[in-house]
């Protein structure tokens, strides 16, 4: 089960997503307690209380997974970690709020899912894509999102040249049967998600 825990915040937050289910022995920092699953919230979004909202829908996290660290993904870490004693992963251990690394191309465990973790620079030098080869699911972070858009690159370690080949990459990974397409802003893609895929490599190009 896939719930952004950010939808209708009008405060500026990323998505926020709250991953959950079966638990596996063998992940980085699985539940104990197999029967409650793999929960995992993907970013924790900003300028909101998130935690009543996690609570809604599990008694417990078991990690926090960051695709990037810009603020606006992860200006609730501090209050998730605490409230849930729980560790966060990210690509790079050396930005604040991450507490474990992922390396390109490791597997990340997810409620009911093996995501492989992609790394994508071009909008901040650290971020992440995850993509589960066998639900078709794809957490895009600030890569790609609805219709053709694309991660600015005018922050600082911006790179419209990397960005691009940040999305080729993506794009060749996922291919045309992508079902689900979860993004850093603005409404998940559910319906022909590899379109808006192809149109972000294009308008990348363009912009």
């Amino acid at each position: 089960m896939i719930h952004n825990l950010a939808a209708g915040v009008q405060a500026f937050t990323s998505n926020a997503f709250l991953v959950s289910g079966p638990a596996s022995a063998d992940s980085p920092a699985a539940s104990d307690d197999g029967d409650h699953g793999r929960r995992v919230l993907v970013d924790t979004g900003s300028n909101f209380d998130i935690l009543p909202l996690v609570r809604e829908r599990v008694d417990d996290l078991d990690a926090v997974v960051l695709t990037h660290t810009h603020h606006d993904h992860v200006g609730n870490v501090e209050a998730v970690c605490d409230a849930f004693g729980v560790e966060t992963w990210g690509f790079d251990t050396s930005q604040p709020n991450v507490d474990n690394a992922i390396a390109d191309e490791a597997t990340v465990e997810m409620g009911l899912g093996s995501y492989e973790a992609l790394h994508t620079p071009g909008h901040k030098d650290d971020h992440l894509c995850l993509y589960d080869e066998d639900a078709s699911v794809l957490f895009a972070g600030d890569l790609i999102f609805q219709n053709g858009g694309f991660g600015r690159t005018d922050l600082e370690e911006g790179d419209r040249a990397a960005l691009i080949r940040s999305i080729d990459r993506v794009r060749e990974r996922v291919g045309g049967s992508l079902a689900e397409m979860h993004v850093g802003h603005g409404p998940s893609v559910l319906d022909a998600p590899f379109d808006h895929v192809e149109l972000a490599a294009q308008a990348a190009r363009m912009g």
